[in-house]
């Protein structure tokens, strides 16, 4: 496997469903530091909001934000897991590439 600095995400993980197909999905080609320092600032944001919307009686608008930015650091997070328990590629895949 190549050094964890050079990896980046596959962009294989969905997120935020219509009716039957993801409306988003997690873009490929980013390294996974900067991935997952991304999905730190959103999980950040997403506890900022679930704390709000606790004490936040009149409106359900803290949680609705939360559950979004909550959804979307999780698909970033999966996605960089995949990148990491992926097996190792054959020289003949690392060749196609």
């Amino acid at each position: 496997m190549s050094e964890q600095s050079e990896l980046k995400t596959i962009g294989f993980t969905p997120f935020h469903y219509g009716s039957v197909e993801p409306l988003f999905r997690v873009n490929g080609g980013v390294p996974i530091s900067e991935a997952l320092a991304q999905a730190s600032d959103l999980l950040f944001l997403a506890k900022s909001f679930a704390e709000d919307a606790a004490y936040s009686k009149d409106t359900d608008r803290h949680a609705w934000a939360a559950h979004y930015l909550t959804a979307m650091g999780k698909a970033v997070i999966d996605d960089v897991v995949k990148v990491l328990t992926r097996p190792p590629q054959t020289a003949s895949q690392q060749a196609a590439e």
